[in-house]
């Protein structure tokens, strides 16, 4: 089959799935690896392979830039011990602990001779970093606390870049290679300061630039030169890439874009990136399930199983001993927050590119494939689809407090009374009806209208986050009405096209305010009194 033609089937699978997804209220990265395992079984046609290749010119760098670029530089830095913790000592840590805990696990099997504690590090340093394409879109589909969300986002953009070095040394010691620990720091060093310098420097000529410049879609290629440029140009001179993207998409995302961007080439540019990551995201979660052999998984399930036990018996360790160190600091973390780090912790693409970028003659190799196939996608389905229901067992998710799905039954009611009062009316006028026949019924609706808005009243009082959301839903139905007034107007010539676009971007100017206002909202705001406050 022609690529062309697979990536169109790959698109319109993963639409259908969006849809499917969407109607059922399903995880939709969940949904795409089960996809591609179902199409994948079947052998429905001939996909493109999930190679290095791929990963690292095409998909990584685009997933990497979004995540980093919408990502708040200074609630990132006013968790910095958190996660730079969690990502580079506590990523170490993982891969110790994992091996440990794999190897003699792996050598009581008879048939698994062989299998000794470097193999277990070379396992263990290309499994244990939490992939961003899997964490951050299925994270924020969830919804959680916003301080929650920048640690395992954070976290998440910064461990790939430790997890690409850790497997580089690894291997080569595993190769026989000479190793000292002063050397291997050094190394390390050295790969990630200067991924941090290119990306810095890539990310600042880029910013001056769109400082400089006021059209929407040179800024957009900019930003695309920023993203892939950076991690071409640091991993030409075999330095980290992944750190080089992320640090220029912090640039962009949180320089040039407040500072040289206009409203509406902001508002352009935020938009591009989000549909790019969504398009990256389907093609790569697909290609993740459609990679799977499972006949290969069951022969292993036994490996796969022991893997995956103590990768996230590691990373519990890892996360709760750096959540103990962390209560000594301003930053500490709720205990209920490291259940969620742990169990988000899924693992993606790059722990399968980095396994298939194996010697062929390495020993172990299929084995290493079979375990960190496995392990991904176990990480996926079970921990993904289990990750809502944790938030919400653990009282923690963001998407409903206690009192949201009265406040929505309420508002539902409302919305449905005022549509028959307004039928009532029109019949009214119209005199289709006799008048004695309507009266009875508009006062009934009338009373059953009071009595929510009451009830809506009551809500209120227990979370002052009702009438924000009422505030930002009438702001925005406003403003489109708005833009689409001007949009007529201009199409039926009242308008020149100079007066459009400057309305047009005074417009989008206050777009843009009410979502700051909108994204800025206390966490304070949104947390209910305690129930029995309704009861009274």
């Amino acid at each position: 089959m022609h690529f062309e033609l697979a990536f169109v089937l790959l698109f319109s699978i993963a639409t259908a799935v969006a849809i499917a997804a969407r109607y059922f209220k399903f995880p939709y990265t969940v949904a795409l690896v089960l996809a591609g395992l179902g199409l994948g079984i079947v052998h429905a046609f001939e996909p493109p392979h999930l190679t290095k290749e791929l990963l690292f010119a095409v998909i990584l760098p685009g997933l990497l830039f979004e995540a980093a670029f919408h990502l708040d530089f200074r609630k990132f830095w006013k968790n910095k011990l958190a996660i730079t913790s969690l990502a580079i000592p506590g990523l170490v840590l993982a891969m110790g602990l994992t091996a440990l805990l794999l190897s003699p696990a792996m050598q009581s099997m008879n048939a698994l001779e062989g299998f000794g504690l470097i193999s277990a590090m070379v396992f263990a340093s290309l499994i244990v970093s939490t992939d961003p394409i899997a964490v951050v879109g299925l994270f924020k589909a969830l919804g959680a606390p916003k301080r929650l969300a920048i640690l395992v986002e954070g976290e998440s953009l910064l461990n790939d870049g430790t997890s690409v070095v850790l497997f580089t040394l690894v291997l080569g010691v595993a190769s026989g290679q000479s190793f000292t620990l002063g050397g291997a720091v050094m190394e390390f060093l050295m790969v990630t300061g200067m991924g941090t310098a290119i990306g810095a420097a890539v990310g600042f000529a880029v910013s001056k630039v769109i400082m400089r410049v006021e059209d929407a879609m040179v800024e957009i290629t900019l930003t695309v030169i920023a993203a892939y440029g950076s991690f071409v140009v640091a991993e030409h001179f075999h330095y980290s890439g992944v750190i080089a993207t992320v640090v220029a998409g912090l640039l962009c995302g949180n320089w040039a874009a407040r500072v040289g961007m206009g409203p509406t080439t902001r508002i352009a540019v935020e938009s591009f990136w989000e549909y790019l990551a969504f398009a990256l995201n389907s093609v790569v979660f697909l290609l993740i399930g459609l990679e799977v052999q499972l006949s290969s998984l069951l022969a292993s399930w036994l490996p796969i199983l022991l893997a995956y036990a103590a990768v996230l018996l590691a990373r519990a360790v890892v996360v709760y001993s750096v959540s103990g160190l962390l209560r000594l600091t301003s930053e500490k973390l709720p205990w209920k927050w490291s259940a969620v780090l742990t169990w988000s912790g899924l693992r993606g693409a790059i722990s399968m590119v980095l396994v298939l970028g194996l010697p062929n003659d390495f020993a172990h190799r299929e084995l290493m494939v079979n375990m960190t196939f496995g392990v991904v996608v176990l990480s996926i389905i079970l921990q993904g689809l289990t990750m809502s229901p944790v938030l919400k067992a653990l009282g923690i998710t963001g998407l409903k407090d206690v009192y949201q799905e009265q406040y929505e039954l309420a508002r539902g009611k409302l919305g449905a009374i005022h549509a028959a009062l307004g039928a009532l009316e029109r019949m009214r006028r119209g005199r289709e009806i006799p008048v004695e026949v309507l009266e009875p019924m508009e006062r009934d609706y009338q009373q059953k209208a009071q009595a929510v808005e009451l009830e809506l009243t009551t809500l209120k009082q227990q979370s002052s986050r009702f009438h924000e959301e009422e505030q930002q839903e009438a702001i925005r139905r406003v403003l489109i009405v708005e833009k689409a007034a001007l949009f007529s107007a201009y199409q039926q010539g009242t308008l020149n096209k100079e007066v459009f676009e400057h309305l047009t971007a005074e417009l989008d100017e206050r777009i843009a305010r009410a979502k700051d206002a909108e994204a800025h909202v206390p966490a304070e705001d949104a947390r209910p009194s305690p129930p029995q406050a309704l009861a009274s």
